[in-house]
């Protein structure tokens, strides 16, 4: 079977999964999103053709339908046979408040239940270990299997048959059958009734969560999934925030851009949080906002990685895995991500830019405090030391390093908006020095970026380049669209990126060459500046093309390659939901037309 992107994740803010349209378990790692896969047929493991999935099957089949129950991440797929026997799987991760608390294990659900008749199914888990290189070691108690993954052990707990479990043989299914995935630990309860139970409390959690959600009149169900999706790709015990759940989707077919992508950066984490808070849900950003004062505590002023691991270990040694053949059989399959060697000095702004909320939103829970600000200022100091230096980008060049306007650009912002954070702070001085020093920043990038002879701002200090990341400069206030400087860099971007209904980060060849797939974050960015340019009905019809882009879970990976349509890189890659939230609530027309 050819692995696609047509994936439906499911989870809890510490378990996740991607199922294929089949209803099969393709990737899921343990004990977290940045752990070892246990189910990891997405990246063809050389433990076999069957290695890594858990799947339920319906013989002699003729259709498989599948959908996300209303406002939730709960999956639903039906299975009917050519002779009218039908069923459906329910699959979820449980979620749901409990004990003053939020109850969301490292567990999976699932459902199994006639729908007509008493369809024959055949049942296979084949979890993998080793990073692909085998098949679990199982072994059965009395109404559970485990499985010894090596770095992890699963327990399966379930009121169905084990001997056909574990020997994947077809059996008539004439009553529902409950499974719980799970540490190997005692399952003491009934499970079939936990099942029914935890369904129930997940769909009431994730619909009231839902209901909170100050959502834009149009595309409201697009901008839903796509909220609920980032709130999957939080870590919520830490507050971190991966980019993406997988590793290794290639950016483009056999490219060797295959990168991890199961990790906070700090950079994607702000701009999740800033779409979602559009959206008012200020949950995920207050739990970010611990993750950045923690790491505020641990650089203490200094340097700062563009990422860390959830649970915030700093070396994130990229290797080889040698025993997975990678998304369609194209590798290398990395884990690990040498970015986390970069110097890319927007990361101060990042930082900064959501913490300065803290001061300003009367909802927090925990206000900004002075110890904050302080704190935040070591922050400053070291953006402001930094922003005229060399690094590698937000675009994460390994070979070659440049003053990059977008880097100086965020620095800017993290000295403007401490000012601001000082000046609601009642602290005169500080606002004073902040926005003196914001200013200097600012002088350097309107004469170092622009390029005086193209008559626009180039990607980096004394350069001719172009990228899409300049399109910020009006977008975080730097200036207003309409200064000529900002209208005439828009059109040498439009000019020389735009390639069809799609925006390239960059054209000019990087360390693989040149770029063979347009990026669709950076297409979310030309949506956002075609309106703040006026021209809303072109932003709109563009809007409306990416929408169709999305896959059947109405998601977008990374990048898109342009001659096909087809979507690659990893996924569900935030930044893209990120960009459709923002577009969306920008392009809306308003509650007001209802009347």
């Amino acid at each position: 079977m050819i692995a696609t992107l047509n994936l439906s994740p499911i989870g809890n803010c510490a378990a996740t999964a991607l199922i294929d349209q089949r209803g099969r378990y393709v990737w899921a790692c343990c004990p977290r999103v940045d752990g070892e896969p246990v189910f990891s047929a997405l990246l063809t493991p050389a433990a076999g053709e069957d290695a890594g999935v858990w799947s339920v099957e319906i013989e002699d089949e003729a259709t498989i339908e599948q959908a996300y129950l209303r406002n939730t991440p709960v999956l639903r797929t039906v299975m009917r046979d050519r002779h009218g026997n039908a069923l459906e799987v329910i699959d979820f991760a449980p979620r749901m408040h409990n004990l003053n608390r939020t109850f969301r294990p490292w567990a999976f659900y699932r459902i199994i239940r006639p729908l007509n008749g008493a369809p024959r199914v055949k049942i296979r888990v084949t979890p993998t270990g080793h990073w692909g290189r085998d098949h679990a070691t199982a072994t059965s108690g009395s109404s559970h299997i485990r499985y010894d993954c090596g770095a992890e052990t699963m327990r399966l707990t379930t009121n169905a048959p084990l001997t056909y479990v574990r020997s994947s043989r077809s059996f008539r299914l004439e009553g529902t059958l409950g499974f719980h995935l799970g540490p190997d630990e005692p399952y003491p309860n009934d499970v079939l009734a936990d099942c029914e139970h935890m369904l129930r409390a997940t769909t009431a959690y994730w619909q009231e969560w839902v209901r909170t959600l100050h959502l834009p009149l149009e595309w409201q169900e697009a901008v839903i999934r796509a909220a609920i999706t980032l709130k999957l790709c939080a870590y919520e015990e830490t507050g971190a925030i991966v980019a993406a759940m997988t590793t290794s989707i290639p950016e483009a077919p056999g490219s060797q851009r295959n990168w991890d992508y199961r990790y906070c950066w700090i950079r994607d984490a702000y701009y999740v949080v800033r779409a979602l808070n559009r959206l008012g849900a200020a949950d995920m950003l207050e739990r970010y906002l611990v993750y950045l004062r923690n790491l505020t505590d641990m650089s203490a002023g200094g340097h700062v990685q563009p990422l860390y691991s959830v649970s915030m270990d700093a070396a994130l040694t990229e290797w080889i895995a040698p025993d997975m053949h990678g998304y369609r059989g194209m590798g290398p399959v990395r884990v690990g991500n040498q970015a986390y060697e970069h110097f890319q000095h927007d990361v101060y702004g990042q930082m900064i830019l959501p913490l300065t909320q803290s001061f300003f939103d009367q909802r927090f829970l925990r206000p900004g405090t002075i110890e904050d600000f302080h704190a935040m200022e070591r922050v400053g100091e070291r953006a402001f030391a930094m922003y005229d230096k060399p690094d590698a980008g937000l675009w994460e060049f390994r070979t070659k390093a440049r003053v990059h306007t977008y880097s100086a650009l965020l620095c800017w912002a993290a000295c403007d908006r401490l000012g601001n954070a000082a000046a609601a702070l009642g602290l005169p001085d500080r606002s004073d020095f902040w926005t003196d020093r914001a200013r200097i920043i600012r002088h350097s990038i309107e004469t170092r970026a622009w390029n005086e002879k193209g008559g626009y701002f180039a990607g980096s200090f004394e350069g001719e380049e172009v990228d899409a990341s300049l399109l910020q400069l009006f977008e975080l206030g730097f200036l207003p669209p309409d200064d000529p400087r900002c209208v005439a860099t828009f059109a040498e971007v439009e000019r020389q990126l735009r390639k069809g209904d799609n925006l390239y980060r960059y054209i000019e060849p990087d360390d693989f060459g040149e770029p063979e797939t347009a990026f669709n974050f950076c297409t979310f960015w030309y949506i956002e500046a075609l309106h703040l340019m006026g021209r809303t009905d072109e932003a709109r019809e563009l809007f409306e093309a990416m929408l169709r882009r999305r896959t059947a879970s109405g998601l977008l990976s990374e990048d898109v390659k342009v001659d096909t349509g087809e979507l690659w890189g990893n996924f569900p890659q935030t930044y893209s939901l990120v960009g459709l939230i923002t577009c969306a609530t920008l392009l809306s027309r308003s509650w007001t037309a209802i009347r």
